[in-house]
C-alpha cells in the first residue's frame, strides 16, 4: 500500500512539475470542484495600486556609475592578485563571494536611489491628510555596528559592505617569516643532515649498548655472538681523522654537528687550541650554510616584497573606497529627512539607530529603546504611538513587523487613509503580500494605497522577477488562476486607469524569457543574427549597431560567456545590474524586445500558456445545453462539456463609429484611418482600420475579421505593408467582403489542408470548454490534444 502512495505522489509531482502552473491552476480548480479544497482572502475593493518609476537623480547617476566601473576594475584586480599566488585559495569561493557581494551593493545602490521619490511620496501624501507607511527589508544595522560609533554623517551601506568584502577576501601572498638568531642557523644545518646514518638530531654519534654477561638460560649462539659486541666497543673506541687518515682515540677528535666528520683540532686551518663546548661545525658546513641563509634571505625579502606590494594595493583599494560618494543608508536617511524619530515610527529588527545631532553637525548613536520602553517592546510602542496618532509615518521591515496591523482601524485614533510605499521587495511571494497585508485588514476605515518604488535600471527588475514569478504560482495553487494573486497590485478603485502596470509584466524568470536570453547572447557573440533591431538603433546605421554589439559584449564578463549563462535569466540580471545605467538599460531593452517577439509570435500561433483567459468577441452564444461527459463515483463532483459560438468580427458602421469617436475627442493623428494591404493574398487585397497606440510610434490594428489584433505594429512597418485609402467607398466595398466572407473560411481559404480545423483569420469560431472536475480526465484530454 505505502509503495502504491509513493508511486502516486512521485507521479503526480511529476506530472505538476511538467504542466508548471497551468498544472497548479489545475490541481487547485480539482479540489475545490470536489468540496476539498478552501482559499478565501480579503477583498481588494477600494484598494489602488500603483507602479512608480524613480527616475536615478543626475548626482545618483554618477555614482551609480562610478561604482559599476570601480567593480569592474576590482574584478581585474582580483584576477591579478589570485595570479600571483604560489598556494592559491579556492578561486570558486572568491568569485562566489564576489558576485554575493555584488548583488547586495547594487541592491542596496537601487533602493538608495528610490529614497528621494519615497520621501517626495510621503510628503505629498501627509499634505493630503493620510498617513504614510514606508516598507523595506534591510535595516543596516550591521554595517553600522561595523562602522563604528564616532560618525561625522550617517553611513554608507553600499561602502561599508565593499570595505568588508575588500578587507575579507583580497588574496595576500603569505607572509613569510624570517629565521632570526643562532638557534635557528643550528636548526637549519640539522635540517640539512637530520637523515645522515649514524647521526643524531644533534649530531652526536649513536651510543651502542655496553656488553652484560649472558645469564644461564641464554643459549650457546647468543653467547658467540657476545665477542662480537666487544669488538664492536673496541672499534667505537678509535677513530680515523679525515685530514691526515691518522687513526686516534675518539674523545681527542672534533665531530661536526652537520656533516658529522671526525678531525683533529690540530689538523684544522687554523688550528684549535681552545677546547669546544657544544656543537661545532666544520668550516665547509658553515660556507653551504652561509650560502644558504644567503639565498633563504634573497628569497624572503622577495617574498616580503610582494607581500608588502600586495598589502599596498589592497590598502589603495581601501582609500579609494573610502573617498568615493556613496548614498547612505536608506533608513536612517528617510527617517531624518522626515523629521527625525520624533515624527517618524520605526518597526524594525534593530537595537539602536543613528540621530542627527542638535546642532546639525555630525550623528550620534543611540539606542531605540528607553527607561520606560524594554527593547522587546520597542516596536509596539512605536506601533501605538502610529495607531494614536502622535507619528503618522511608519517605517517597517521584515524582521520588526511581525504580527503588527498598521491599518486604518475604526477602533484607532489614527484613521487616516495608509499611503503604503514598498521601498524594497522581499525575495518570496508569500512575504511580499504579507507585508501588504500590515495596512489591509478587516474592520478598517479606508482602504490603503499601495505605492511600488523602482528605479528606471534594466537590472533592478531581476528582484521584482523573482516575486512576480512566485506570484503566479502562489495565484495558481490558492486560487486556481495564477492572475488573482494579481488583484491586489492592480487598482479596483475609480482611478483604475491611472494605476502602472501589474507586477505581472515583470515575470521575465520564463521558458519565453530563458529563449530569449538564449537568442540574445547568440547574436550578440555573432553566432546568429539578432531578431530585433537593438533598440535606439537604425537598420540604416550598422556602423552603431556593431559598436553597440562590440560594447555588449566587453560588458557581460569581457565577452567570455559560458554555456549556462544562455539560460539563466537571473543570472543576466545580476550581472546587468553591475553595469553603467546607459549599457545597462541598452541591454535590457534588448532582451525586452525580444521577448515580446517571442511572446507575439506565440499568441499569434496558439501556443502561449496564459492560464486561465477571459473569451473576447462581439457575440458569445452557449451553444445547446452543457452535456455531462464524467461524474466522479466518491464525490459526485461531475465533469461538464460547453460549446460556445464566438463572432469576433467587427462591422462597418462599428469600425467607422471607432474610428470618428477619436477623432472627434480630437486625440487622433493623421496617420489614423483605413488602409488597404499592398500586396494580394488569395486574389484580394484586405483592408484594416488603424489607431494610434498610447505608445510612441505604435499602431493598433482592427480587421473585419478577428477585431482588435493583440499586437500593435510600428508606424514604419505599417507604411510598409500597407496604403492609406482615401476612398471610404472602396473601403467599405472591402471590409464589408472580407466580414462576409470569414464568416466559413479561414485565411487560407476553401483549399486549406486543416479544413474546419483552421481558426487563423476566420470570424465565427466554436469554443469547447470543459468545465467542474478536470483532474481525473486529464490525461484523455491530452491525448485528444497530441492527436490534433
Amino acid at each position: 500500500m505505502s509503495t502504491f502512495i509513493l508511486l502516486f505522489i512521485t507521479n503526480i509531482a511529476g506530472a505538476t512539475e511538467k504542466g508548471g502552473v497551468g498544472a497548479l491552476e489545475l490541481v487547485a480548480m480539482d479540489m475545490k470542484a470536489r468540496g476539498m479544497y478552501v482559499c478565501r482572502t480579503l477583498s481588494y475593493k477600494g484598494v489602488e495600486f500603483e507602479v512608480v518609476e524613480a527616475p536615478l537623480e543626475v548626482e545618483m547617476m554618477e555614482m551609480y556609475k562610478r561604482a559599476a566601473e570601480f567593480w569592474a576594475e576590482l574584478r581585474v584586480e582580483l584576477l591579478s592578485a589570485l595570479a600571483i599566488l604560489d598556494e592559491k585559495p579556492s578561486s570558486s569561493q572568491v568569485w562566489r563571494l564576489y558576485w554575493a557581494s555584488h548583488q547586495r551593493f547594487f541592491r542596496h545602490m537601487c533602493m538608495s536611489a528610490k529614497v528621494p521619490a519615497a520621501v517626495r511620496l510621503a510628503k505629498q501624501a501627509l499634505l493630503e491628510d493620510k498617513c504614510v507607511v514606508i516598507g523595506l527589508q534591510s535595516t543596516g544595522e550591521a554595517r553600522t555596528e561595523e562602522a563604528g560609533l564616532e560618525l561625522d554623517d550617517f553611513i554608507s551601506g553600499p561602502r561599508e559592505l565593499l570595505l568588508k568584502f575588500v578587507e575579507e577576501n583580497y588574496p595576500l601572498p603569505e607572509k613569510p617569516e624570517p629565521l632570526q638568531g643562532e638557534d635557528s642557523v643550528k636548526e637549519l644545518q640539522m635540517k640539512r643532515h637530520s637523515a645522515t646514518p649514524g647521526v643524531s638530531m644533534k649530531g652526536r654519534v649513536r651510543k651502542i649498548a655496553r656488553w652484560k654477561p649472558a645469564s644461564d638460560a641464554e643459549s650457546d649462539e647468543e653467547s658467540d655472538t657476545d665477542s662480537g659486541h666487544e669488538s664492536t666497543e673496541s672499534d667505537d673506541e678509535f677513530q680515523i681523522c679525515e685530514i691526515c687518515n691518522s687513526e686516534e682515540e675518539r674523545k681527542k677528535l672534533l665531530q661536526c654537528s652537520c656533516c658529522g666528520r671526525l678531525v683533529h683540532p690540530a689538523c684544522l686551518v687554523p688550528p684549535m687550541t681552545d677546547l669546544v663546548s657544544g656543537d661545532w661545525s666544520c668550516h665547509s658546513c658553515n660556507e653551504k650554510t652561509e650560502e644558504y641563509l644567503q639565498a633563504r634571505h634573497a628569497y624572503i625579502t622577495e617574498l616580503l616584497k610582494r607581500y608588502e606590494a600586495a598589502w599596498e594595493r589592497k590598502s589603495k583599494i581601501l582609500e579609494i573606497i573610502r573617498s568615493m560618494d556613496f548614498p547612505n543608508n536608506p533608513l536612517d536617511d528617510i527617517i531624518d529627512q522626515l523629521g527625525g524619530p520624533d515624527k517618524v515610527a520605526e518597526m524594525t529588527g534593530r537595537r539602536g539607530m543613528l540621530v542627527r545631532a542638535s546642532n546639525g553637525k555630525g550623528v550620534t548613536y543611540q539606542a531605540r529603546n528607553t527607561k520606560d520602553v524594554s527593547m522587546e517592546m520597542v516596536n509596539m510602542h512605536e506601533k501605538q504611538l502610529f495607531m494614536d496618532g502622535k507619528k503618522l509615518v511608519a517605517v517597517i521591515s521584515e524582521a520588526g513587523s511581525a504580527g503588527v496591523s498598521l491599518q486604518a482601524d475604526r477602533r484607532a485614533v489614527n484613521q487616516k487613509r495608509r499611503v503604503h510605499l514598498t521601498l524594497e521587495l522581499p525575495w518570496s511571494a508569500d512575504r511580499a503580500i504579507q507585508q501588504f497585508g500590515r495596512t489591509h485588514r478587516s474592520n478598517q476605515a479606508s482602504a490603503p494605497e499601495y505605492r511600488l518604488l523602482f528605479t528606471n535600471l534594466g537590472g533592478e527588475r531581476r528582484f521584482a522577477s523573482i516575486v512576480a514569478k512566485r506570484l503566479e504560482s502562489l495565484g495558481a495553487l490558492t486560487q486556481g488562476d495564477r492572475r488573482l494573486v494579481y488583484l491586489f497590485l492592480a487598482s479596483l478603485s475609480d482611478k483604475n486607469d491611472l494605476a502602472g502596470p501589474s507586477l505581472s509584466a515583470y515575470n521575465y524568470d520564463s521558458a519565453y524569457g530563458k529563449k530569449a536570453l538564449m537568442m540574445m547572447y547568440k547574436g550578440i557573440m555573432g553566432q546568429d543574427s539578432l531578431p530585433v533591431v537593438p533598440p535606439g538603433f537604425s537598420p540604416a546605421k550598422e556602423y552603431s549597431i556593431d559598436d553597440f554589439v562590440a560594447r555588449a559584449q566587453a560588458a557581460l564578463i569581457s565577452g567570455r560567456i559560458v554555456e549556462s549563462d544562455m539560460h539563466d535569466v537571473g543570472r543576466f540580471l545580476n550581472r546587468i545590474l553591475g553595469l553603467a545605467p546607459e549599457i545597462q538599460n541598452r541591454l535590457f531593452e534588448l532582451f525586452v524586445s525580444i521577448l515580446d517577439l517571442l511572446v507575439q509570435n506565440a499568441r499569434i500561433e496558439g501556443n502561449l500558456d496564459s492560464g486561465i483567459v477571459d473569451m473576447k468577441a462581439n457575440i458569445v452564444e452557449l451553444q445547446g445545453k452543457p452535456k455531462t461527459v464524467h461524474v466522479d463515483e466518491m464525490s459526485g463532483a461531475s465533469t461538464v462539456l460547453f460549446t460556445f459560438t464566438l463572432d469576433r468580427g467587427i462591422t462597418w458602421e462599428s469600425a467607422s463609429t471607432i474610428l470618428e469617436e477619436k477623432q472627434k475627442d480630437g486625440l487622433g493623428s493623421s496617420h489614423d484611418g483605413f488602409y488597404e494591404s499592398k500586396r494580394e493574398w488569395m486574389g484580394k487585397r484586405h483592408f484594416i482600420l488603424a489607431l494610434e497606440s498610447s505608445a510612441s510610434g505604435m499602431y493598433k490594428i482592427v480587421r473585419p475579421a478577428v477585431g482588435e489584433s493583440v499586437r500593435e505594429m510600428p508606424l514604419v512597418e505599417l507604411k510598409s505593408k500597407y496604403r492609406k485609402t482615401s476612398s471610404l467607398e472602396k473601403a467599405r466595398s472591402g471590409w464589408e467582403a472580407e466580414y462576409e466572407a470569414s464568416s466559413k473560411l479561414c485565411m487560407h481559404g476553401p483549399k486549406c489542408k486543416l479544413g474546419n480545423f483552421c481558426t487563423v483569420g476566420r470570424r465565427i469560431q466554436e469554443v469547447n470548454i470543459l468545465g467542474g472536475l478536470i483532474l481525473p480526465v486529464w490525461g484523455t484530454i491530452e491525448k485528444a490534444l497530441s492527436k490534433q
